[in-house]
């Protein structure tokens, strides 16, 4: 595959854990990356190291719970860089615990980030990529969706959480068909459980040591496995590519 130098990428989600290691991933692959999240102490961290590292990216402020924050996450991304080719929607959350115990408060913020939020991101990115016009024979526009092997296979304690993943793959379905004509490739990757904040609390318990050992490698899968398939669906290769879930899960979710 080609590198990525010169794609303008806003990466939602990037103060830590799958957004954080995109955002340094692609930066050193040549791309000019917003990181976009609430914390701006992290975003800061990761900016420097980024660039230590040679790598050009900026820090961005932006709770995608807020639409007009989006909209400034934007502006502020094509005043440095220009025009915004690639989105990445990874921000989310999750309040784990059994269904009849999520407060109506868990409830809205899962769905304002979760699925609002994603979706408020990609309608922002398609609306500026679309007013510029017929994409020129080299651009390639693409709008990446991180979801979750849980938006196809049910998990107890995760009720909420797994009704947004299903939601975002039939947006990414959808609005993959919608902007077609545009030439927006819009796709979504499908990853297993990793070692991250969102989850390493559950998996150092008894019962999420006892999950992992169901499954048929018997492990977590490293954050680094999301590598190439991210790369591939922003590269020129994949320009056929579009409205595909790719699933990235160690094997997991055939157990």
């Amino acid at each position: 595959m080609t590198s990525l130098v010169d794609r303008n990428i806003l990466l939602t989600g990037a103060s830590s854990g799958v957004g954080r290691h995109l955002a340094k991933v692609l930066a050193g692959e040549g791309a000019r990356v917003t990181c976009c999240a609430r914390r701006q102490a992290e975003l800061d961290r990761l900016v420097d190291e980024i660039h230590v590292a040679g790598g050009t990216a900026k820090a961005q402020v932006c709770d995608i719970g807020d639409a007009q924050a989006i909209g400034e996450a934007f502006d502020s991304a094509e005043q440095s860089f220009g025009p915004v080719d690639t989105v990445i929607c990874n921000a989310g959350i999750n309040v784990a615990g059994p269904a009849h115990s999520i407060s109506v408060d868990d409830l809205d913020r899962i769905m304002s980030i979760n699925l609002r939020g994603a979706f408020l991101t990609a309608q922002q990115g398609a609306k500026r990529m679309i007013a510029r016009g017929k994409p020129v024979a080299d651009e390639s526009r693409r709008i990446v969706f991180i979801a979750s092997i849980l938006g196809r296979k049910a998990h107890a304690g995760a009720a909420v959480y797994s009704a947004t993943k299903a939601a975002v793959l039939m947006l990414t379905r959808s609005l993959a068909l919608e902007w077609a004509r545009h030439g927006i490739n819009v796709n979504a990757i499908l990853p297993g459980y990793m070692p991250t904040d969102i989850v390493d609390e559950w998996f150092a318990s008894e019962p999420g040591q006892a999950q992992i050992a169901g499954w048929p490698r018997r492990r977590l899968m490293p954050v680094a496995g999301l590598d190439p398939a991210v790369k591939f669906l922003l590269s020129p290769e994949a320009r056929s590519v579009s409205g595909t879930e790719i699933v990235v899960d160690d094997t997991q979710s055939l157990a």
